[in-house]
């Protein structure tokens, strides 16, 4: 699972990372607490054997939608099922793409039925390259929407403590085959990251409105708040 998400990185340092020409409309960064609907930034094929920086609507629309809400609201797919559910199986194949995330975040049921919110992050601090799919969205009035999903797997060991679900995260000498440029294979790239890999840590009840912002929401909680 992987429903909300910090994006801290500037858009030239993205490019740089991921070798990526930058569109000139990007989102507004840094953002502690993106949310499903909101525009994140992703990096594609140019079509052209390059790579693009782009922002894309969080939230994959089927091409039979006809409006925005014309069914489930889909930020995740899962890996399993990717390559046969009719929404993303040619997503699957022509229109992959990485999502760099600073971390994301995800809940737990405490004792008093709330929820509490948990931030994870690279142990070595460094950008979280997230594996998704892409769509372009022509609504009937003629307006084309790109919108994505973050690809999911099952939870490694470490991982299950906060959940069962966590989104595909792709290492450098992975994101060639994931984006299609050294041709096939790019499925055997779904598959939970190391035990090692990530690290996490609670935060304030704060971040569960999605109209919270700005970086205290990922400082960890001291431990007689609440």
């Amino acid at each position: 699972m992987c429903g909300r998400m910090a994006v801290t990185m500037p858009p030239d340092a993205m490019a740089q990372l991921f070798a990526a020409a930058p569109d000139n409309v990007m989102p507004q960064l840094p953002n502690y607490n993106v949310c499903p609907t909101n525009d994140v930034p992703i990096v594609t094929g140019d079509g052209q054997g390059g790579r693009r920086l782009r922002a894309m609507r969080w939230g994959f629309i089927p091409r039979w939608y006809k409006k925005l809400n014309g069914g489930p609201l889909l930020i995740n797919a899962r890996a399993e099922t990717l390559a046969e559910k009719p929404a993303f199986r040619d997503a699957a194949r022509t229109r992959r793409g990485l999502v760099p995330a600073t971390g994301f975040y995800e809940w737990t049921k405490a004792a008093d039925e709330g929820r509490d919110p948990w931030y994870i992050e690279r142990t070595d601090g460094g950008v979280l390259a997230l594996a998704a799919v892409w769509q372009d969205w022509q609504a009937p009035e003629g307006e084309v929407l790109s919108t994505c999903a973050i690809v999911t797997t099952c939870a490694n060991a470490s991982m299950q403590a906060i959940h069962h679900r966590m989104p595909v995260i792709l290492e450098p000498d992975a994101w060639a085959l994931w984006l299609g440029e050294q041709g096939k294979g790019a499925a055997t790239l779904m598959t939970a990251a190391p035990d090692d890999l990530l690290q996490w840590h609670r935060v304030d009840r704060a971040v569960n409105s999605n109209r919270a912002s700005g970086s205290a929401l990922i400082q960890p909680l001291a431990s007689d708040a609440r």
